[in-house]
């Protein structure tokens, strides 16, 4: 499937609402607000979407793939503004180069957080400045490959004697998993639904 702008900016357009995808039970007390933009850029060759490689120094999440973004702050109008000065700050990604197209059902996390998708578009070029001390690398998987219900895979690990599920998505010796995998599954669901089978299962 070849995906373009105007099919992308008509289906966001046109979708209703879409199903919470949770990694698993949301953590007792007030979850942290925090928000992401998803970048999928318009390349000449076809539409990506920018995915982060964390360092591996960093006290959470260290090493994994996430999208840009981070928590809230004070100074921040919406999550909107949150997502677009966390790209700014992580990858250079200038704010008027995004056309905000969509912001999905917030996301809840087992670690405490609530995090809000936000859909970008993102004008190249880019001129990427990664912030060193977060950012190991960027790459961009193509939209179409992470539309394809075929590129998902269900894990599964144990914690504290209890089973649970998850999605993965390999891509060229990349491992997006977790948060970052459900968040795409979130991203399929609106744009391309799906039976209900096919949802993340309950953890």
């Amino acid at each position: 499937m070849r995906i373009s702008v105007e099919w992308l900016r008509g289906r966001f357009a046109g979708v209703g609402a879409c199903a919470v995808v949770r990694e698993a039970p949301v953590a007792t007390g007030t979850p942290i607000s925090a928000a992401v933009l998803i970048p999928i850029v318009s390349r000449p060759t076809g539409l990506t979407v920018l995915l982060t490689q964390r360092t591996a120094h960093l006290r959470d999440h260290a090493g994994q793939v996430s999208f840009p973004g981070g928590r809230c702050e004070p100074d921040d109008a919406t999550p909107q503004a949150t997502a677009l000065r966390e790209s700014r700050e992580e990858v250079g990604i200038e704010p008027e180069q995004v056309e905000i197209l969509a912001t999905l059902p917030d996301y809840f996390t087992s670690t405490g957080f609530r995090v809000t998708p936000v859909v970008g578009l993102v004008t190249p070029p880019l001129n990427l400045r990664l912030d060193d001390f977060e950012v190991a690398e960027v790459f961009e998987p193509p939209l179409d490959f992470l539309l394809d219900p075929a590129s998902y895979q269900r894990h599964q690990v144990e914690r504290a004697g209890t089973v649970h599920s998850y999605w993965a998505v390999p891509w060229q010796g990349y491992f997006i998993w977790g948060a970052t995998a459900g968040m795409l599954v979130g991203l399929r669901e609106c744009l391309l639904p799906c039976s209900v089978a096919d949802r993340m299962p309950a953890a």
